[in-house]
């Protein structure tokens, strides 16, 4: 695939997602906005970040088309990370990877969210590719997928502080799943702050994003989860909104640091 291009911004936006009016979604869940690709690569350039990571959304199942056509708009520019089930060939899996897939996510939260059936049947074939699987998962789910990647070559990526809300206890037993996580290697996004049981500023989650980040060391990316499908279309968060916690809770050396860690997990 094509390299990526030095003569972009340098940050990387780890967790996007885009929509297309006229692709049909799941029923049960939300009703998807159009949001174009163009629509965010420009959000995002003019707040320093030229590399993002276009992230499979629940409404549109395994049905990747929408997420793929993005990638093949700007060759080489972005990477993904797709639904599937266990039946996928080969020959597909290797046509993602031109695109820029680097991984497969796994939906322990929505209620048309995938479960991790098939991840232990994919886990040699996305090795031999070097992709990663993803989770967005509550704090109780972490125990099970520290069981699910022992002894598997696969990276884990954990989604949204790894569910590790506002109101969880210091002493809850997903602080414990999170340092064997960390300890197996794992990857956190520092993403999705309203869906952690905190309003913005977002001040209350500072101190998990550095119990997080004492955890995780140089294996932490940021995301903004653009287009924000919790919210109105009319009442977005600022963009800029949904990195300041990053900055504030760890300072804005190592925040600038986080957001270009994508080209390391994403090469």
């Amino acid at each position: 695939m094509t390299p990526l291009s030095p003569a972009l911004p340098s940050g990387w936006d780890t967790h996007v997602h885009v929509f297309d009016r006229a692709a049909p979604a799941q029923a049960g869940h939300y009703e998807p906005v159009h949001r174009p690709l163009a629509d965010i690569e420009a959000l995002a350039a003019a707040h320093g970040v030229g590399h993002l990571v276009l992230v499979q959304p629940s409404v549109y199942g395994t049905d990747n088309r929408v997420l793929l056509d993005a990638l093949a708009q700007s060759p080489g520019r972005h990477r993904g990370v797709v639904v599937l089930d266990g039946t996928v060939p080969d020959a597909e899996l290797d046509r993602m990877h031109a695109l820029g897939v680097r991984g497969v996510r796994f939906n322990l939260v929505s209620p048309v969210g995938n479960g991790p059936e098939t991840m232990q049947a994919l886990a040699p074939r996305l090795a031999e590719r070097g992709w990663h699987v993803q989770w967005y998962a509550n704090p109780e789910d972490l125990a099970t997928i520290v069981h699910l990647h022992q002894g598997t070559p696969v990276a884990c990526v954990l989604d949204h502080l790894a569910g590790l809300h506002a109101l969880l206890p210091s002493d809850d037993r997903a602080w414990q799943a999170l340092a064997k996580l960390a300890g197996q290697g794992a990857w956190v996004k520092l993403s999705g702050w309203y869906r952690l049981q905190a309003s913005a500023p977002y001040g209350l989650l500072h101190p998990a994003i550095a119990r997080v980040a004492a955890h995780m060391g140089e294996r932490l990316v940021w995301g903004s989860d653009w287009p924000h499908t919790s919210f109105a279309p009319d009442a977005l968060p600022r963009y800029a909104s949904v990195w300041e916690p990053v900055v504030n809770a760890l300072g804005h050396e190592a925040a600038l640091r986080i957001r270009d860690a994508g080209a390391r997990l994403y090469a």
